[in-house]
């Protein structure tokens, strides 16, 4: 249990440390890193949720400092995706259902690691009506209640796909978003009393000191493409363990 609690530990670290680097929290790399040690689904959610709360407070501030942000496009985001995401930790899969819908965010996750590893940047578009940013809030809001995500594996493509905004400002956008909607998430999972692993304080440890390092470089400079390519792999295999073992 020591040897275990020890690698998932070291696995938090580097998972904070790069997926804070490109504004993301890492929920889902600390679901991957947990799904590879065999850690009970029903720990997974609420222990996911709080690491990208200590994350994803330090990458919003990071990136905000050097004005990677815009008020603009997060606040329908946050306001739609609040609620939605409350109502999502309030529910509880059975592991059958939770582990293959993990998986598969995990799977979505790695394909977008490696298909933006290369990508250029490109010319912003025109802003997006109002109604547009509620209504994806609300459902990225849902997802990310439910599977234990911020959400932002899922928000930054759809702003890059669009090109509704830079790629530094989507990343300072992500991060504000996750850190909402893990909050909210996290509520909702604290309502039906849910059960926490007794190495969390360490792994917080680890997230914290991982999403400080990641946060101070990639709010600086651009990712790397091989980390992308690295970590599109490690989710791969933690996604297609998560479906087989379902």
């Amino acid at each position: 249990m020591l040897f275990t609690d020890t690698i998932l530990t070291a696995l938090i670290f580097v998972a904070a440390l790069l997926f804070s680097s490109v504004g993301h929290a890492g929920a889902s790399g600390y679901l991957a890193a947990m799904a590879l040690v065999g850690i009970s689904p029903a720990m997974m959610k609420p222990a996911a949720l709080t690491l990208n709360i200590l994350v994803a407070v330090i990458a919003t501030t990071k990136y905000c400092r050097v004005g990677a942000f815009s008020w603009y496009l997060f606040w329908p985001f946050a306001l739609a995706s609040i609620p939605f995401a409350y109502l999502g930790g309030t529910l509880t899969l059975p592991g059958h259902i939770y582990k293959p819908l993990v998986g598969a965010v995990l799977i979505y996750a790695a394909w977008r690691s490696f298909s933006t590893a290369h990508q250029p940047a490109q010319a912003v578009t025109a802003r997006p009506h109002i109604s547009m940013l509620l209504l994806a809030g609300a459902a990225l809001g849902f997802l990310s209640g439910l599977t234990g995500v911020g959400g932002g594996i899922f928000l930054s493509p759809l702003l890059l796909f669009f090109r509704w905004a830079e790629v530094k400002v989507i990343s300072g956008i992500a991060a504000a978003f996750i850190l909402v909607n893990s909050v909210a998430g996290l509520l909702g999972v604290l309502a039906s009393a849910p059960t926490f692993p007794s190495a969390l304080p360490y792994w917080a440890a680890a997230a914290i000191a991982g999403g400080f390092i990641g946060a101070e470089y990639g709010s600086k400079r651009l990712g790397n493409p091989a980390i992308q390519k690295l970590l599109a792999v490690v989710l791969v295999i933690a996604g297609a363990k998560m479906i087989a073992t379902a």
